[in-house]
């Protein structure tokens, strides 16, 4: 079994900036050899969930704007910069850049956290649609959905760090 120490080493930031979480989830017991992606995950997301509404906001605003100020500065985590990336937004033109920062400006003064969604598989179109539609849901509505999309990001990436059980 790994350390405490060695497992919030590597997953300490499965959820962004958010030690927290895998702390909680090693110190209850719920981290099981073999370790798996969806054993990890439901550990890390009972945690979660089960964390008071000030630190789930707290974990919703640790993740960066998309094509946000952190992308453009070269400060985004490594998972992050891979996961923006791939879908795209790395290479905006100056009007989709434009787009994004409105959009971004526009969702946190309205709900106080940046939109989150799971990028893998997603185009920036695809990711500015979801915006569109999102910025129109009240705030307990996309409080849960970017809770939820979290909780995806996170089993993305621990799907891409350990196997499932055979």
């Amino acid at each position: 079994m790994l350390s405490r120490e060695d497992f919030i080493s590597r997953f300490g930031g499965v959820f962004e900036h958010s030690l927290f979480i895998a702390e909680r989830a090693y110190d209850t017991g719920s981290i099981k050899e073999p370790l798996t992606a969806s054993g990890v995950h439901a550990a890390l997301a009972a945690v979660f969930r089960a964390a008071s509404r000030e630190e789930r906001l707290g974990v919703l605003r640790a993740h960066p704007d998309l094509a946000g100020r952190l992308a453009i500065s070269g400060e985004l985590t490594e998972d992050s910069r891979k996961e923006q990336a791939g879908a795209g937004l790395d290479r905006l033109s100056p009007a989709e850049h434009a787009r994004f920062t409105e959009l971004n400006s526009a969702y946190v003064e309205k709900f106080g956290f940046p939109f989150i969604i799971a990028v893998k598989g997603l185009g920036k179109d695809d990711i500015l649609s979801a915006f569109e539609v999102r910025i129109g849901n009240g705030r307990d509505e996309e409080f849960a959905t970017a809770a939820a999309e979290v909780e995806r990001i996170a089993l993305l990436r621990l799907t891409a760090m350990l196997p499932e059980a055979e």
